[in-house]
């Protein structure tokens, strides 16, 4: 599935868009933080929930469940959320 990755994080995969295969969003994340080393402690911290500053979509709906089931045609886009004065 298509996995649509910001800017901040452009720096793991080296691409706006990477594929990515797993059952739920879990799932992914773990195959994207074996081929991209780091990544997805820069997205879930370690009580294994999404960390304030990212947003993540499947299908266009945000989700706060990482074990949400996923089909082969569904889309991932993470979005990081940006801050300052």
């Amino acid at each position: 599935m298509k996995v649509l990755i910001p800017t901040p994080l452009r720096s793991y995969t080296g691409a706006r868009e990477v594929e990515a295969g797993g059952g739920s969003v879990a799932e992914v994340l773990s195959e994207l933080d074996r081929r991209y080393p780091g990544f997805r402690f820069r997205m879930v911290d370690e009580q294994n929930r999404v960390r304030p500053h990212i947003r993540v979509f499947v299908n266009g709906e945000q989700i706060f469940d990482l074990r949400r089931p996923l089909g082969p045609s569904d889309s991932i886009h993470i979005v990081q959320a940006l801050s300052g004065g």
